[in-house]
């Protein structure tokens, strides 16, 4: 059954507009160098006494179990722990990049955000001898563009975008991105694509050849113009309710990320497929904030989160996939569910990283797109 799930890639045009320069405000350099870790580490405690820590942590909403809270408290004896929620990386960013000490310790973001914050020297290194779980990970979630060696950022889910399809109600399976770009005339007015910046540009983007992170004025003015071509042959742009249009039968064909393609359906007619062009890996984290007093408390809950049973619980109850082997051996995988597709398969996406001042031109991209 679909699911309408929180809003984690939904833009707010404004920030995204000026997060290049909202972390350049807060200062500081990149926290990857061998150097700074190896400093910091000294100072971290691996038998840190955690009842005399608490946690304050930032997350989307429904993307942690309910009972996190009392689970943690429970098991990692930590005094407290708060949790806030954000509803879009962009707000979360806000929290985090607004100066000085955010009061947070443990914030959940997007890889491309990770990747910002690091850039500015706005987090703590991981240091793995206090996440002994990251042995559960994928060998290839040590592998992500935008952090190779998980050195500030632990992965929480991935997963990828392609066709979300009614296999029943199309006259030929789609196999390329120009089947929504440019639909056959069965499709006509049955097809949506997404309105988030950097996805909106996607199937362009891959149609043409391109990366998703170009920014090349010349290659973005031909995404336009191949994205205005096939704006009168939509349904709608929708980043919400594309699957219940979908089991409806008012689209036939949508652009969608995986985990949100209701593949399990009652009558399993639901289908997804990534485009022969290829398509792009996203990747959501844990990143621990430098201005954290309760640093040790905050490996231990990521440590804690990689735990199996813990890290589970988010392919069960989300349907995204986790990069951890030993939590997705674990979860029973219902015919129809994309929760069998292989990490060496999900690797074969572009990462979509940071590409600070440019990304105002994807914001300008579907400002313009959606306007004309």
């Amino acid at each position: 059954m679909f699911r309408t799930r929180f809003t984690r890639r939904l833009p707010a045009a404004a920030v995204a507009a000026g997060l290049a320069l909202a972390v350049a405000a807060c200062g500081g350099g990149s926290t990857d160098s061998a150097e700074t870790a190896t400093q910091t580490a000294a100072a971290l405690n691996p038998n840190a006494d955690l009842t005399k820590q608490s946690l304050a942590v930032t997350v989307w909403d429904g993307y942690t179990p309910k009972e996190l809270q009392d689970m943690v408290k429970r098991d990692l004896k930590i005094s407290e722990l708060n949790v806030t929620l954000h509803d879009t990386n962009e707000v979360a960013m806000t929290k985090l990049t607004a100066g000085g000490d955010s009061g947070i310790d443990v914030a959940f973001v997007s890889g491309q955000y990770a990747q910002a914050l690091n850039e500015q020297g706005l987090l703590e290194p991981i240091h793995a001898e206090l996440i002994p779980n990251l042995a559960n990970l994928y060998p290839e979630a040590t592998q992500l563009s935008y952090d190779k060696g998980n050195k500030f950022s632990v992965p929480y889910t991935w997963g990828t975008t392609g066709i979300c399809y009614r296999s029943d109600l199309v006259k030929q399976e789609p196999t390329s991105w120009n089947d929504i770009l440019k639909p056959p005339a069965w499709a006509e007015k049955k097809v949506t694509m997404m309105t988030t910046e950097r996805w909106l540009a996607l199937p362009a983007l891959k149609a043409l050849g391109y990366s998703v992170n170009t920014d090349k004025d010349d290659e973005i003015a031909k995404v336009k113009e191949l994205l205005l071509e096939a704006k009168p042959h939509l349904l709608a742009y929708d980043d919400l309710t594309f699957g219940d249009r979908l089991i409806k039968g008012e689209a036939v064909m949508v652009e969608a990320w995986d985990g949100w393609c209701p593949t399990t359906d009652e009558k399993q007619n639901i289908k997804f497929v990534v485009p022969k062009e290829g398509s792009d890996l996203w990747v959501d984290t844990m990143v621990i904030m430098k201005t954290s007093k309760n640093k040790e408390a905050a490996h231990a809950f990521i440590n804690y989160i990689l735990s199996p049973d813990v890290h589970r619980w988010a392919a069960e109850n989300i349907n995204y996939m986790v990069p951890n082997k030993a939590a997705m051996d674990k979860v029973k995988i219902v015919p129809g569910s994309l929760l069998g597709t292989k990490p060496a398969e999900l690797l074969n996406g572009e990462s979509i990283i940071d590409i600070g001042q440019a990304s105002t031109k994807y914001t300008r991209l579907a400002s313009e797109i959606k306007a004309e």
